[in-house]
């Protein structure tokens, strides 16, 4: 991909600065002088300049629109790579100035600087080519630090030793901060090659995710020209999910999902994927390829055909949104009863809620209001009302498990219209529980869903409540008479804990304040009588 005439001018600008300016640095250390260490501060402001130029050339090319995402990356990663090659040239400078206050420079051992900063300067020679071949294997070797993080550790040993069995501890500070900044031209170094390989396989990427992404996907593609990813997802847990398309046998395309991150996180996927494939085969990804390498692992999972429930809910035609309703409510049926088991099952909702409200009332202070009195009466906290919660719910387990998926969100169930099929997707939770659970939560996925005008919000209740009538058959059909007072509990610690993502105040106080009426409703029902507990569904999820 040709870059714009300005970027492509004033790069090569760039690289020769910066070469002249580490070819400076390799002669002041070969022969300590003040005068050649003057020449190179001096040129301060040449490869500053000359970076920004390369900045406003970018995003003129980005603002005008052309070639599409492919071409705003090439174009980001190529500004990222003149900030990096920026700050190679200041720590340059800021090498040369702490060298300069070492009074006695046999102490800053000068000689052992020429090899390091001669690497750094045959790397930085190699990125014209690199980001001309989008030769993967070349940007990685660009940002491998190994040989300066190795030459910092034996300076830093040397220098500290030196510390020790002498007086001149200021003169090997100085050299330390010296050896700190040609060390640190290694990060620089990274975010060149950084940037090099999201240029070549079309996202952002660090490297630890490139080498993770190439050891899933050995044998399935020989070349990064074969692989073009697409960001899907992050989730809050840190892991980031990415479509993968593959060149195939035949001249055809192999489409799969990538997803990496903590390793337990990915491990606790990989566990309920290979659960569900036992327990309920056909409804879960197929699982392509895993890897770990030290605290991090990754998924190569099938790719899932369809649209996510969300899409649909907001997006669809009345018959699609009926059809995939159908689907999964036939499909749960299907489920539970096929995993019943006769072992009670404790959700501990109030439990889970208490764990979540701090982080609650870090984005809504506002929330966090204790004891009142108005016109005489008292009126509990939320925390009260939560903890007294608890301990009815604690007498009410229920009467059966199945299996449920965990964290049942609009956006982990998906439907093929094609197949008339439902799938599942983000399946780490997944275990024999308390169907509410799946049911509170998706009820309450739909009402947090932050659209406002009425023909929608309207739309979202009548699929919260078709999922509450679903579910209270299936309840009435296995003597599960404590099924409402349970789910009550299931919706207010979902409305309560799901404000923790809405940043909308009116719509996340409207949440919270359903999860009060809630926990105030169900609280005031007689020990004995929860079996005769309802809710107004329909007035809860309008509005």
């Amino acid at each position: 991909m040709k870059l714009p005439e300005a970027v492509e001018e004033n790069l090569s600008f760039l690289l020769a600065e910066l070469d002249g300016q580490l070819a400076l640095l390799g002669v002041y250390f070969r022969d300590p002088q003040t005068e050649t260490a003057q020449r190179l501060v001096q040129r301060a402001g040449y490869a500053q300049n000359l970076s920004e130029r390369v900045r406003k050339g970018c995003l003129t090319g980005m603002q005008r629109g052309k070639g599409g995402a492919a071409r705003d990356l090439h174009l980001k990663g190529v500004d990222t790579i003149a900030r990096n090659l920026e700050t190679t040239a200041r720590l340059a400078r800021r090498a040369v100035r702490h060298a300069e206050d070492v009074e006695r420079n046999k102490l800053l051992r000068a000689d052992a600087y020429l090899t390091p900063v001669k690497l750094v300067r045959d790397t930085v020679a190699r990125v014209p080519d690199a980001l001309r071949s989008r030769d993967s294997h070349m940007a990685a070797g660009i940002g491998d630090t190994a040989r300066l993080d190795a030459f910092y550790d034996r300076m830093f040993r040397t220098y500290t030793r030196d510390m020790r069995e002498t007086r001149h501890t200021e003169d090997l500070s100085h050299a330390l901060l010296t050896a700190s900044a040609v060390h640190r031209m290694g990060e620089a170094l990274r975010g060149i090659g950084e940037a090099l390989l999201s240029i070549n396989i079309g996202q952002t990427v660090q490297f630890e995710r490139y080498f993770t992404l190439r050891s899933v996907l050995s044998g399935m593609a020989e070349d990064d020209a074969d692989i073009t990813l697409k960001p899907l997802a992050e989730t809050r847990s840190g892991s980031a999910i990415s479509g993968v398309r593959m060149a195939g046998g035949k001249g055809g395309t192999v489409d799969a999902v990538f997803k990496d991150g903590a390793r337990k996180k990915v491990k606790q996927e990989r566990v309920g994927v290979k659960s569900w494939n036992s327990v309920y085969p056909g409804l879960a990804p197929k699982i392509l390829s895993y890897e770990k390498r030290g605290d991090s692992a990754a998924l190569l999972i099938e790719h899932l055909n369809g649209e996510t429930f969300e899409d649909i809910v907001l997006g669809g035609t009345d018959s699609e949104l009926g059809a995939a309703q159908k689907a999964l409510h036939k499909t749960l049926r299907d489920i539970w009863q096929r995993t019943r088991a006769d072992t009670p099952a404790e959700m501990k909702a109030m439990e889970q809620l208490a764990r979540r409200m701090p982080d609650v009332y870090r984005l809504h202070p506002s929330f966090a209001v204790g004891p009142q009195r108005i016109q005489g009466a008292g009126i509990e906290s939320f925390d009260a009302l939560v903890a007294a919660a608890a301990r009815r719910e604690a007498a009410l387990p229920a009467p059966l498990s199945v299996w449920i998926h965990g964290d049942f969100n609009l956006d982990n169930v998906i439907y093929d219209p094609h197949e008339k099929k439902i799938r599942l997707i983000d399946l780490h939770r997944s275990c024999y529980m308390d169907y509410v659970q799946d049911v509170s939560v998706f009820m309450v996925s739909n009402y947090r869903l932050q659209v406002l005008d009425a023909a929608t919000r309207a739309r979202i209740a009548g699929v919260a409540c078709a999922m509450h009538a679903m579910a209270a058959k299936f309840a009435r059909s296995q003597g599960d008479t404590g099924f409402e007072f349970r789910l009550a509990l299931g919706l207010a610690r979902s409305f309560a804990s799901s404000t923790r993502f809405v940043l909308d105040p009116g719509h996340a106080s409207r949440m919270f304040l359903r999860s009060r009426y809630i926990l105030e409703r169900l609280l005031a029902v007689p020990e004995g009588g929860e079996t005769r507990f309802k809710l107004p569904m329909r007035v809860l999820f309008d509005g």
